[in-house]
């Protein structure tokens, strides 16, 4: 079966994970994507974890590339990545605005030799604004947008933002990215013209405070927040969502208080929220000396939204990902190991059973820039 973006071509001149990782579900949904890096290659190729020298982190972001190596401070390499852009579909990049334009690779400058080119720019605080300039990782924008402090407030007697592990803002760029670079394709296919994408990690970041961004131009009286925490169960922890009023009704009976239904206190979900704290803590004292496997199982068997906290390693283990064909197989000179395709399932296109392989530095130098009798820029000179 012929994947959607087969015969596009994408020149993708990120490092690091959103953009990279936008650059990956591209190439997963069959695009020909060619990952331009420095000489020293991307800085992921030596993250952790690292088998006989090869990152899963990096190959994780970017199976299924090519990869070519150049200097685009040098004159020459920047003449074969202008070569490059002017036969591709697609460009993506992730520097602070205006290095692009240093090189002589912006959007303004790609347009006039390629004007149906979509060109995507993933950034920090945008293209635009007195914030643009700003340098900005994901942890940088999980505290500047919001995000980190609002978090806080919904733990009980925090006092600081959590430290940052997973890298919500730049994952969730990546997958904005691809989103945006397909909606500009297909419009293309419409109008025959290319667009500049501005791809901001503070505005995604925003849009996920959905509620937040409410609350905050609210006036009245204080609201109430369905804030879900985890409860103990024995050794373990378990959470309980019961949103609906049909939850409510099922968890109560469950936990044998069919008498929180007549309690004008919790007898709707407004109500609920208005004493939401009193609710958490009946459902956490009901708990707190149950087993969590056989209360998942209890709850789960009567409908009431309920899951154990897992591990990774936990999840990795579960069938689901394999009968849902979750999980892909990549391959670099280490070995194999797996990793999220793309995110959604489709019932025409999907991923394949061979492994994806992972491109080394520069492998493709040869073949790209019309050196070996396989290279495009090779046949079209002939």
């Amino acid at each position: 079966m012929t994947l959607p973006l087969d015969g596009i071509r994408v020149a993708d001149f990120t490092i690091m994970i959103a953009g990279p990782y936008g650059g990956r579900l591209l190439a997963d949904a069959g695009a020909e994507v060619v990952k331009i890096e420095p000489p020293e290659g991307d800085p992921m190729r030596k993250r952790t974890p690292v088998r006989a020298g090869a990152s899963s982190y990096f190959g994780a972001l970017n199976a299924g590339k090519r990869s070519v190596a150049l200097d685009l401070k040098n004159p020459r390499d920047q003449r074969l990545a202008r070569e490059l852009v002017a036969e591709s579909d697609v460009v993506i990049e992730n520097f602070r605005p205006g290095v692009m334009a240093k090189l002589g690779l912006d959007y303004e400058t790609c347009a006039r030799t390629n004007p149906a080119l979509v060109y995507c720019s993933i950034s920090g605080y945008g293209q635009t604004g007195p914030k643009a300039m700003h340098p900005a990782y994901a942890p940088i924008v999980h505290a500047v947008s919001g995000f980190d402090l609002a978090n806080m407030h919904y733990q009980r007697m925090a006092d600081v933002p959590a430290s940052t592990g997973t890298f919500v803002a730049d994952v969730m760029a990546g997958q904005v990215a691809y989103g945006a670079i397909v909606t500009a394709l297909l419009a293309r296919a419409g109008h025959g013209r290319g667009d500049h994408l501005d791809v901001a990690l503070l505005d995604i970041m925003l849009s996920i405070l959905v509620y937040e961004l409410q609350a905050a131009q609210h006036s009245g009286p204080a609201l109430g927040k369905t804030v879900y925490r985890p409860v103990r169960a024995g050794r373990e922890f378990v959470i309980i969502t019961a949103i609906t009023d049909r939850n409510f009704r099922t968890l109560a009976g469950a936990m044998g208080r069919e008498d929180l239904l007549a309690n004008p206190r919790f007898a709707d979900m407004s109500s609920r929220e208005r004493n939401w704290e009193e609710w958490q803590d009946l459902i956490a004292a009901w708990a707190e000396n149950q087993d969590a496997a056989e209360l998942e199982r209890y709850l789960l068997d009567k409908g009431v939204p309920c899951a154990r906290f897992r591990t990774v390693a936990d999840v990795l283990a579960d069938d689901h990902l394999r009968t849902r064909g979750t999980l892909r197989r990549a391959e670099d000179a280490a070995g194999g190991y797996e990793y999220v395709g793309l995110p959604f399932q489709a019932g025409l296109f999907g991923g394949g059973a061979a492994p994806t392989p992972v491109p080394g530095l520069g492998e493709d130098n040869h073949t790209v820039f019309g050196i070996g009798p396989d290279s495009a820029l090779s046949r079209e000179a002939t």
